[in-house]
């Protein structure tokens, strides 16, 4: 089945998602650290993604709330945050996505960015859904890792019943005992039993939660998991990058080298390509 197409942004580098489309990056570093990381990091994937055909919206949380200790960074400050990410959206023109966490936080995230993302722990609840249906913005919601795929369907309910512009649901991992993560694949297919197109998270999916005074990861799944999962037939990666991982203010075991990235998108291309039906003939 075919998703419907989720439009987010305008002009001419509007990205398409689903509708039988190229395979949508959604890409970025963790959280916003300096306007110079954002665009240093922006003008790169702009060049991996146009060399490919492939739709590109750039990420980047203005704030973090969910952190695993009170001295973890959380961000420069919203308005120097958001400032910094409208910085980005002059210059390159990319449509842009970023978490909010409360009703309030809305209106200013959907003023600058292009897609509002609603993170895991989040994912149910009904008041923060219904506000970014109501924004005019498209809403990508990350499947909680307590839920099982087939609930996400109740979580489009919410947001279409409240005339959301464009569904995303996102696969990032379900929780496996303590401190850990596993990806079911058939989460992939359930999830798009709703119609809407469906993403896979390549690196929050990589987390061990909780284990310790920063979240850990296993970076090297990065790659195996995202292959298989446009196997499955996703609509969409999303991923965090940054030029230094290692030196990362946020989830630094994950976030992938952007100098890494070009080789992982060439394999993706591959994979899609491959499990493409053929034409009559072919």
């Amino acid at each position: 089945m075919t998703a419907r197409p989720v439009e987010i942004g305008s002009g001419a580098r509007k990205a398409v998602i689903g509708g039988g489309g190229p395979l949508g990056v959604l890409a970025g570093p963790c959280v916003v650290e300096s306007e110079k990381l954002l665009m240093d990091t922006c003008e790169k994937l702009v060049q991996y993604c146009d060399a490919r055909g492939l739709p590109l919206v750039f990420k980047s949380s203005y704030k973090k709330a969910n952190r695993s200790s009170v001295r973890s960074y959380t961000g420069l400050g919203d308005a120097e945050g958001l400032a910094a990410l409208a910085a980005v959206k002059r210059r390159f023109g990319v449509p842009l996505v970023t978490d909010v966490h409360a009703v309030d936080e809305v209106g200013p995230a959907a003023e600058v960015c292009d897609l509002l993302q609603i993170p895991a722990f989040l994912s149910r609840q009904t008041e923060l859904l219904v506000a970014c249906a109501r924004s005019g913005r498209p809403v990508a919601v990350k499947k909680g890792q307590f839920l099982a795929p087939d609930d996400m369907a109740r979580v489009a309910e919410k947001l279409e019943s409240a005339g959301a512009a464009g569904i995303l649901l996102t696969e990032r991992g379900a929780t496996f005992g303590y401190h850990n993560l596993v990806v079911d694949m058939r989460a992939l297919v359930i999830m798009a039993d709703t119609g809407w197109p469906v993403v896979y998270d390549v690196t929050h999916s990589l987390q061990l939660p909780g284990s310790g005074e920063q979240t850990g990861g296993e970076r090297r799944f990065a790659r195996p998991l995202a292959r298989a999962a446009v196997a499955v037939g996703v609509d969409a990666v999303f991923f965090e990058t940054h030029p230094d991982p290692a030196r990362a203010l946020s989830d630094a075991s994950t976030q992938l080298p952007l100098a890494d990235v070009p080789a992982m998108l060439d394999e993706l291309v591959a994979v899609r390509a491959a499990r493409a039906p053929q034409k009559a003939g072919a």
